[in-house]
């Protein structure tokens, strides 16, 4: 197994000699992040690829209950299980550290056996954790993203944006006609016909932070952040495009017939002024417009300027 497939746990004490011993126990298993104090703790963790956290109480800087608390107070860091590792070892300061969050409490002198066997116990129960988080954030019939990890990942980006002063762009994509193809084909090719616009959505926003889920229905939604308008509008010229592509235009066969969709698009650094619900309204009522105005097309707003921008799919050659 190589070091970038191993879990990585971030180790934090001030006692090198410390740091040694647990780095030696968990060799072969863990990749050790080491740091020294409850400061470094916190701008380590904040990077995101942490797994587990194996933390001393007495530290320079924050001690280990209040650097528990302020992680497990995240919801970006809440789920990295804590260990602490400590010389106090009084019953009132193992209750306190469980209270602040942490999952297990471990005390000096460290038996690396027990280290090691307590670590890979947690970290099999966080693999477990995530993988059922996973699923309960996946649309079972398309395979991507469902409504609930929309509205999370939406907001998220919402108030990252708004802080840094980044560009957001959305959008709400809809099957047209698809009522009239389910009763004309039946729900299994009606089930086919989502996964497989499901499928070309993902193909057309590849970026890692782009996300693809199933708004509701035949409707899908697209985060695309630090997107800013022109780029949107090639964005968006591509998902059309791709979705007809992808469901075998031109072709003959029952339920093969040519799919298009319409798109309600907007594009903001979001404002102070302005709410999240602002922006995935103006997104619906220019995907109705787009429908009103023939299908098979965008209307896309740039937020910013009022600008107003009809995208067309591209006629096959």
């Amino acid at each position: 197994m190589t070091s970038a497939a191993l879990p990585r746990v971030l180790v934090a004490d001030d006692e090198p000699a410390n740091i040694l011993l647990i780095a030696h126990a968990l060799k072969d298993e863990c990749e050790i992040v080491q740091v020294a104090s409850g400061t470094d703790v916190l701008e380590r963790v904040i990077l995101g690829d942490i797994d587990l956290i194996l933390l001393d109480v007495v530290m320079p800087g924050p001690d280990g209950f209040e650097i528990c608390r302020v992680l497990k107070s995240s919801p970006i860091t809440a789920g990295i299980p804590i260990i602490f590792v400590t010389a106090l070892d009084e019953r009132r300061d193992e209750t306190r550290g469980l209270d602040a969050g942490a999952v297990d409490y471990i005390t000096k002198p460290i038996h690396p056996a027990v280290v090691k066997a307590r670590v890979r116990t947690h970290l099999e129960l966080k693999k477990a954790r995530d993988l059922l988080e996973q699923l309960a954030s996946v649309d079972p019939l398309t395979g991507v993203a469902n409504r609930r990890r929309f509205d999370f990942a939406l907001e998220e980006e919402w108030r990252r944006t708004r802080r840094a002063g980044r560009w957001l762009s959305l959008a709400i994509v809809d099957v047209d006609h698809f009522k009239r193809f389910n009763d004309r084909h039946g729900h299994l090719a009606g089930d086919e016909r989502l996964r497989t616009i499901a499928g070309a959505l993902a193909k057309s926003t590849r970026r890692a932070g782009d996300l693809v889920a199933r708004y509701g229905g035949e409707e899908f939604g697209l985060i695309l952040p630090e997107v800013e308008p022109a780029m949107m509008l090639g964005v968006i010229r591509t998902v059309l495009n791709g979705v007809t592509a992808g469901s075998g235009a031109g072709a003959t066969t029952p339920g093969q017939e040519t799919v298009t969709v319409s798109i309600g698009a907007v594009s903001a650094i979001p404002p102070r002024e302005s709410t999240l619900t602002d922006m995935l309204a103006a997104a619906d009522n220019l995907l109705y417009e787009a429908k009103a105005s023939g299908r098979d097309r965008c209307i896309h707003l740039d937020m910013g300027t009022q600008r107003k921008t009809t995208v067309n799919r591209t006629a096959p050659s």
